[in-house]
C-alpha cells in the first residue's frame, strides 16, 4: 500500500490514516487530486499484516493471555478489552509514547495504517436533531454550526459504501439509515426487550447497529470485502473484509484510482503557516526510522490524528501569527475536552429458556437510544445516556465438588449454564473548559515534541448521570423478570471508552470555537479538522459513524473549494 515518494507537493495533505483519515484519503483521490496520507506507525496491509486472524486458542503460546511482565509494563493499554496476546501488535506500548496525566487518564492508541479502526467495537448509530440542538437548548458548550438535515446525506453516503447492519426502526431519538439485514436478538433477549416495552412508552429496545456485511452488495464486492463470518475476532484484523476498516475498504480505494502517496513512519511535528498567504502551505514532519526532518506541502490540510494528537499537533503549530496554536486567537484550543461515561453496569440472571440457544458471535449488542431529557429537562442532570444489553448461556464447565473428574465432570462441560444478563451504560459528559490539553513545558518524547498533558476528568453531573443509570437499569431488569440483580461502579478513568472527543470544537462564533460550519479553521480555512477533536459536544450514541460522515462532508466541501482556485 506504500507508494514512493514523487516530489514534495500535493494537492491534499490528509495527517492520520484512522477512521476519519482514511474516508478524507477516499474522497479526494476519488475526486482526482493527489493526496499524501500521513501515518506515524508502521504499514498494515490488509489481509498480509493479520498474523493472528485465523489462529485457534492453543497456536498462541500463552492461550490469548499476555506474561505477567508484558501486562506490568502496559497498565494503560492492559486495561482496554480488546488488548491480549492476539492483538498486542496493534496496541502503543506504555513505555514508548509516553505522556503527562495531570489526572487520571487512560490513552488507548494504535499507531499503525488504520490506526484504530483495526480494533474498534463498529457500532455506529446516526445523531438525531436532539444531539445536535442540545447545546443550544440545554445552554451548554456552544451551539453546533450545524443540524441533523446538514449530515444526513453524508451519513447516507458513508452507511453505503462502509456497510451497516441494522432495523429501520422509526425512531425520532435515533434515526434509520441505509441498513443491510440486522443481527437478531436471542430468545431471551426478546422476552426482555417485549417486557421493557409493556412497562415503558419512553424506552426503545433495539438490535444495535453495526458496521459489518450481513449481506455485501456490489459496493462491498467491488472493494474485495466478502460476509461476516460472526466469529468475533475482529480486533485481530479480519481477512474476509466483513467489518469495515481503513484498511480493508477506504485506503485501498484511494489506492486504486493512483492518486494516493501513503507515508507511513511519519511524526507530524507541525502545520507550517505563511503569513503572507495567510494559510497554512504544509507539514513538517519527522520520519520515525531516520529522525530526518522533511517537509511537505498542499493546497489544503485535513487533520485525522486522532483527538489527543490532533490538538497536540496544532498547539504545537506554533507561529509569529499564532503564538499558541494555529488559528488559537481565543485561547480554545486545546479546552473543552468530553468523552463518554461508561462507568455503570448490572449482572442479573433469567431463569428458564435452557433448551434454547444461540449461533454464533454476534459483533452487536442490543440497545436503547436515550430516553433521559430528550425533549426537555426532566432530571437533575444534564443529558443522558444509551443502554446496551446482552442476554447469554454461561457456565460451562459448571461443576460439583463430586464431578470435577471423570465422566460426570466431561458431561458437565458439554452443556452450558443458564441465561446470564449483562447491561451497560454510555452516556454523555458535558464538556467543560477545564477538562483540557496541554503541551507540556520542559518534557518532549524522542523526536523533540513536547508531551501532552492530559487533565480530563469527571463532574457531579457524571455522577448523577451514573447514579440514575444504576436505578434505572435495576428497575428494568427486574420488570424483565430477571433475578440476583448487581449493579458496578467501575471507577474507570476517563479515556478508557477511547471515545475521546473536543478541544478543537465546530461552532459559529471564532471567540468561541475553532471551527467553522465546513470543519475549516476559523483563521486559517485551509485546513481542516474532521477527527473527533473537532466535536462540539459528545451525544449518546457511538461517535466513529459521525466522524466519518463529517469527513466526507468537508472533503466535498474542500474539493469545491480546490476547483475555485484552479
Amino acid at each position: 500500500m506504500v507508494s514512493k515518494d514523487i516530489d514534495h507537493n500535493y494537492d491534499a495533505i490528509v495527517i492520520g490514516s484512522g477512521i476519519s483519515g482514511g474516508w478524507a484519503a477516499k474522497e479526494f483521490c476519488e475526486k482526482g487530486f493527489k493526496t499524501l496520507v500521513l501515518e506515524r506507525g508502521r504499514n498494515v496491509e490488509h489481509i498480509q499484516d493479520y498474523p493472528t486472524s485465523t489462529k485457534n486458542p492453543w497456536d498462541f503460546p500463552h492461550h490469548g493471555q499476555l506474561p505477567l511482565k508484558v501486562t506490568a509494563e502496559n497498565p494503560i493499554a492492559n486495561k482496554c478489552y480488546a488488548y491480549g496476546e492476539a492483538t498486542d501488535h496493534f496496541f502503543v506500548k506504555d513505555a514508548e509514547h509516553p505522556y503527562i496525566q495531570e489526572k487520571p487518564y487512560d490513552w488507548i492508541r494504535g499507531y499503525q495504517v488504520g490506526g484504530k479502526s483495526l480494533l474498534w467495537a463498529r457500532q455506529v448509530q446516526r445523531w438525531s436533531k436532539f444531539d445536535f440542538e442540545g447545546p443550544k437548548r440545554d445552554g451548554f458548550a456552544v451551539d453546533w454550526p450545524i443540524r441533523y438535515n446538514d449530515i444526513a446525506p453524508w451519513y447516507s453516503h458513508v452507511e453505503t459504501f462502509a456497510g451497516i447492519s441494522g432495523n429501520s426502526d422509526g425512531l425520532e431519538t435515533m434515526p434509520d439509515g441505509e441498513f443491510l439485514p440486522p443481527w437478531e436478538l436471542n430468545q431471551v433477549e426478546k422476552e426482555i426487550q417485549n417486557k421493557i416495552l409493556k412497562s415503558y412508552d419512553d424506552r426503545h429496545v433495539i438490535i444495535g447497529r453495526c458496521a459489518h456485511l450481513t449481506e455485501p452488495k456490489e459496493i462491498h464486492l467491488q472493494q474485495d470485502r466478502g460476509k461476516c463470518q460472526a466469529r468475533n475476532l475482529c480486533e485481530r484484523g479480519c481477512p474476509f473484509g466483513g467489518y469495515f476498516s481503513s484498511n480493508s475498504s477506504t485506503l485501498p480505494w484511494a489506492k486504486k484510482t493512483g492518486n494516493l502517496t501513503l507515508r507511513p513512519h511519519s511524526v507530524v511535528h507541525s502545520i507550517i503557516y505563511d503569513s503572507k498567504a495567510g494559510k497554512a502551505s504544509g507539514v513538517r514532519v519527522i520520519d520515525t526510522i531516520t529522525k530526518e526532518t522533511i517537509e511537505y506541502f498542499a493546497k489544503v490540510i485535513f487533520v485525522n490524528a486522532s483527538t489527543l494528537n490532533t490538538n497536540l499537533i496544532l498547539l504545537n503549530s506554533k507561529s509569529e501569527r499564532f503564538p499558541n496554536g494555529l488559528s488559537n486567537d481565543s485561547g480554545l484550543l486545546g479546552k473543552f475536552v468530553a468523552f463518554h461515561n461508561y462507568r455503570g453496569s448490572l449482572t442479573a440472571e433469567y431463569d428458564g429458556y435452557l433448551d434454547s440457544y444461540y449461533y454464533g458471535r454476534r459483533p452487536t449488542a442490543v440497545m436503547m437510544p436515550n430516553f433521559r431529557n430528550v425533549r426537555k429537562q426532566q432530571t437533575d442532570f444534564l443529558r443522558g445516556y444509551m443502554v446496551f444489553y446482552t442476554a447469554g448461556r454461561s457456565g460451562w464447565g459448571h461443576s460439583t465438588p463430586g464431578n470435577q473428574i471423570g465422566g460426570e465432570f466431561k458431561d458437565a462441560i458439554s452443556e452450558p449454564g443458564g441465561w446470564q444478563i449483562y447491561m451497560m451504560m454510555q452516556g454523555e459528559t458535558i464538556p467543560i473548559e477545564k477538562n483540557h490539553v496541554r503541551l507540556s513545558e520542559d518534557k518532549k518524547d524522542e523526536w523533540g515534541i513536547p508531551l501532552l498533558t492530559v487533565s480530563v476528568g469527571y463532574d457531579e453531573n457524571d455522577e448523577k448521570l451514573l447514579k440514575d443509570f444504576l436505578q434505572q437499569g435495576t428497575e428494568m431488569l427486574s420488570k424483565a423478570g430477571c433475578k440476583n440483580i448487581r449493579s458496578f461502579d467501575s471507577n474507570q478513568a476517563p479515556g478508557l471508552d477511547i471515545h475521546e472527543m473536543g478541544g478543537v470544537r465546530m461552532g459559529k462564533d471564532p471567540k468561541t470555537s475553532l471551527l467553522n460550519e465546513w470543519n475549516q479553521l476559523h483563521d486559517c480555512l485551509n485546513v481542516y479538522v474532521t477527527d473527533g477533536a473537532c466535536m462540539t459536544s459528545t451525544g449518546t450514541q457511538n461517535p466513529s459513524l459521525t466522524f466519518m460522515a463529517l469527513t466526507a462532508r468537508a472533503a466535498n466541501h474542500a474539493v469545491e473549494e480546490l476547483k475555485k482556485s484552479v
